[in-house]
């Protein structure tokens, strides 16, 4: 049975991106069949934005097509208070509400496997279900 990996904006711009240096990381992570791969929707609005507005319309809807084959989740009603948590946690370090959303999604899901290239932000939170995260793509 695959492991339940929430994946964030990061992996997803890259898949889309050649030029990106975790491109290839990226293609491997979101392909591996040991995975079973979760994506919050606000990653699926962030990347969708910043799809449009760097490379347009043509690779916007082809990364929407491809979407068909991974499991796109809400955020829960009750998800929202941690979400807001999160944001205000370090207002100093702002981790923002698109990645809260990774969080609460992974503690929701009780994974600690994530599948992001933000190392800086997912390596100093602390969820509420584990140690840690363990991140999926390497720090380059």
């Amino acid at each position: 049975m695959p492991s339940i990996a929430v994946v964030d904006s990061g992996p997803l711009i890259a898949a889309a991106n050649r030029a990106d240096k975790y491109h290839v990381a990226a293609l491997s992570a979101l392909r591996s069949p040991e995975l079973r791969l979760v994506v919050p929707a606000l990653c699926v609005a962030e990347v969708a934005h910043v799809l449009q507005q760097s490379a347009g319309p043509r690779a916007e809807a082809t990364f929407l097509r491809s979407l068909e084959g991974f499991d796109v989740r809400l955020p829960m009603p009750e998800d929202w208070n941690r979400i807001a948590d999160l944001v205000e946690q370090d207002s100093d370090f702002p981790l923002g509400g698109t990645d809260a959303t990774v969080v609460a999604l992974a503690e929701r899901l009780k994974t600690d496997l994530l599948l992001t290239t933000d190392h800086r932000h997912f390596r100093a939170i602390r969820p509420l279900h584990c140690e840690s995260f363990h991140l999926l793509i390497d720090e380059r």
